[in-house]
């Protein structure tokens, strides 16, 4: 099947190369001319292999008109775009099986900012030869450009042949790419579609459905495939219309902040709150954040209600004297280099005290990209801000992690403290985190506990802080105030000297 495909260039040396092997090919070959030594006949051979390489390589890139072929990528040396849409029109048959790939690989970009654009080209060209070596002569590979190659096939069993070819490039890519004496980290999120030649698919929409599906593996975590269904095309079309909604949202001040207190595992007072948005829409309905969040974030919008939350959060906390304000930021936040500059003008505009401002951010956030993040938790911490690590015990940080980001404050999951009351295994866990933390100099708070019995033993355990809904649910801001401490001792007073004076 691959034989009926344009062929790829053979030539690794690329077209500069072949024209310099062509210039000098002919500059030598006349100069041995003119002259009659045996080494310069010897050398005029040598220079005509050079020249004929250089034609060989240069009539690959030719059209019948003569001029320069554009169906090549000149970097990756496979098939473009234009070259997939051709061969597909050329090869397909009524009735015949066909399945498409689209491979885009995952934190490209960052490769490109670390590192720069020479090894991001690297990068590129090796994994161009991985994809066409591991698809063997059994299906044509393209790249589409930036970071998005394609693999296209005809004939039966073609859509499970693409799929294990897929699968293939994902266990590749789950192991570093030798750049340079760099070992660089880089994985696939894959899309996959079929026809069955019936159905009268044309390259384009076969491309559409591909992507629509490699999105869909994004979303679903990255290194994966996934096959397009219809029911991907109607979560797209609602993905969309809720971010239109969004956009809206933000416009018409739809969103609401609620707050939930942190109590002093010994006192009970409060001593820290943590901004928890919420999104009423205009017909009443209220639509959790983990709903809207993760749209939010693939579009790119959770910057701009990002700091929404974070500037409301601190004004509204002004009048919680000497209470702690917790606000959480996403992994797309922690990765924008605008951030902490944009935290800092937010500090100064509202006045908030940066070292009660205590941004809370996931263990997520430091896998998906640890550079960038041990980066802006500098910056940020030179304003005087502190941060915590949340819903520790549930994903990929480890003691290591601890040690490199040096938290103010580490957050146990709901889910480990309700394990650790009939599991040994799971008390085990998180007696042993919070000794570490200790040792390193963090305070330890529990979130999500909603029973005496869990605050008994994240007490006993050596928490400092607890939250849950044993002692507080989230409310509005207006409501906070009547249970801060100072505000009890002086109704506490009041109720005293109304007291004396009635006896």
């Amino acid at each position: 099947m691959s034989k009926a495909f344009a062929a790829k260039p053979l030539s690794v040396w690329g077209t500069p190369f072949a024209l310099l092997a062509l210039a000098l090919g002919a500059t030598a070959i006349t100069y041995a001319a003119t002259q009659s030594a045996y080494w310069m006949l010897a050398a005029a051979i040598i220079a005509a292999a050079a020249y004929l390489a250089g034609v060989a390589h240069l009539s690959r890139r030719l059209d019948p008109n003569g001029e320069l072929r554009s169906d090549f990528d000149g970097l990756s040396e496979l098939p473009n775009r234009r070259a997939l849409h051709r061969d597909f029109n050329a090869f397909h048959k009524d009735g015949q099986e066909m399945a498409m790939a689209l491979i885009d690989l995952d934190s490209f970009k960052q490769v490109n900012d670390h590192y720069g654009h020479f090894v991001g080209d690297e990068l590129i060209r090796k994994c161009a030869d991985m994809i066409s070596e591991t698809c063997n002569g059994e299906g044509q590979s393209y790249r589409l450009g930036g970071d998005e190659f394609a693999i296209l096939m005809f004939g039966p069993a073609s859509a499970t042949i693409v799929e294990g070819i897929c699968r293939k490039i994902i266990s590749q890519l789950e192991k570093p790419v030798a750049i340079n004496n760099r070992e660089v980290v880089v994985g696939a999120s894959i899309g996959l579609a079929r026809s069955t030649g019936v159905d009268d698919l044309s390259s384009s929409e076969l491309l559409r459905r591909s992507d629509v599906a490699m999105y869909a593996s994004k979303r679903a975590g990255k290194m994966r495939c996934t096959w397009f269904s219809e029911g991907l095309d109607r979560n797209r079309e609602a993905v969309l219309e809720m971010d239109e909604e969004l956009r809206r949202a933000l416009i018409n001040d739809e969103f609401v902040m609620h707050y939930q207190p942190l109590v002093d595992a010994e006192t009970r007072e409060i001593v820290a709150v943590e901004s928890l948005i919420r999104w009423v829409r205009p017909d009443g309905e209220q639509i959790g954040p983990h709903i809207f969040i993760p749209i939010a974030e693939e579009s790119g919008l959770i910057n701009a209600i990002g700091l929404w939350v974070l500037r409301q959060a601190c004004t509204d906390a002004l009048q919680w004297d000497g209470i702690m304000l917790s606000v959480n930021i996403s992994a797309a936040q922690l990765r924008n280099p605008e951030f902490p500059i944009q935290m800092g003008h937010i500090l100064e505009e509202t006045g908030f005290p940066a070292e009660q401002l205590e941004l809370e951010i996931t263990e997520t956030c430091l896998v998906l990209d640890p550079i960038v993040a041990e980066r802006n938790l500098e910056v940020i911490r030179g304003f005087g801000v502190n941060v915590s690590l949340d819903d520790f015990g549930t994903g990929y940080a480890s003691i290591g992690f601890l040690r490199q980001f040096r938290f103010e404050k580490l957050k146990l999951d709901r889910s480990l403290v309700v394990d650790a009351e009939t599991d040994e295994g799971s008390r085990a866990m998180m007696l042993s985190s919070i000794t570490v933390a200790r040792a390193l100099k963090m305070g330890v708070a529990a979130e999500g506990v909603e029973t005496q019995e869990q605050a008994d033993l994240v007490r006993t355990a050596g928490c400092d802080q607890i939250q849950g809904w044993l002692y507080y649910k989230a409310m509005p801001a207006s409501e906070i105030f009547q249970f801060l401490p100072s505000n009890e001792k002086d109704d506490l007073a009041v109720n005293l000297a109304e007291t004396r004076g009635a006896a």
